[in-house]
């Protein structure tokens, strides 16, 4: 890892430096996720009209599942400012996924999305965050992860890859499990 590069586990006392992130530089160069929060995988989308969600409402959101901890993830610093966010947590969080019948979901990790700002895209922080969030789960008693990058060709920009490369799960030790129904995301599980 880059010695200019700190990663902190998500934690009510880092809420500000979350909110900074996603209310400034986050989505500089995909504005039509600015409104998320990342809070997306966080809904059941059978009962919440995602549409209909704004800012403000997720915002409001992230902050009360963080102040109580069902909101997990790590943040990239450089110069103690955030440069990148990566969303992981047990499954359990993640009800956008409870559509999904898993047998293995109370001893499963889940890998959600990625925002790094720009200017420091392509410089080993999504891995760098990846591995610590790796290393988190594992210290929460989970024993298999599952991340859902997009398959290869259906994201038009690094902007819109949010879920993570392929190739940094493959290089991470992920393999294959399934795809989802229209291809266009590939499900790859490790052990940790």
């Amino acid at each position: 890892m880059d010695a200019g590069l700190e990663i902190h586990a998500l934690t009510p006392e880092r809420r500000a430096d979350f909110l900074a992130f996603f209310d400034g530089e986050a989505f500089a160069d995909n504005p039509r996720w600015g409104f998320c929060y990342c809070q997306f995988l966080l809904v059941d989308h059978r009962v919440v009209q995602w549409s209909a969600r704004g800012a403000a409402e997720n915002r409001e959101a992230a902050c009360t599942r963080i102040a109580c901890g069902q909101m997990q993830g790590w943040l990239a610093y450089r110069e103690g400012r955030v440069i990148g966010w990566c969303h992981a947590g047990p499954r359990r969080l993640f009800a956008a996924l409870d559509d999904t019948v898993e047998p293995e979901a109370a001893q499963m990790g889940q890998i959600g999305c990625f925002v790094i700002a720009r200017p420091y895209r392509r410089q080993g922080v999504a891995t760098a965050l990846l591995q610590a969030a790796l290393a988190g789960l594992k210290a929460q008693g989970l024993r298999v992860v599952e991340a859902m990058p997009a398959t290869p060709g259906t994201v038009p920009s690094d902007a819109r890859e949010h879920f993570g490369p392929q190739a940094m799960f493959e290089r991470a030790g992920f393999l294959p499990h399934r795809l989802d129904d229209d291809g266009s995301k590939l499900f790859m599980r490790r052990e940790l």
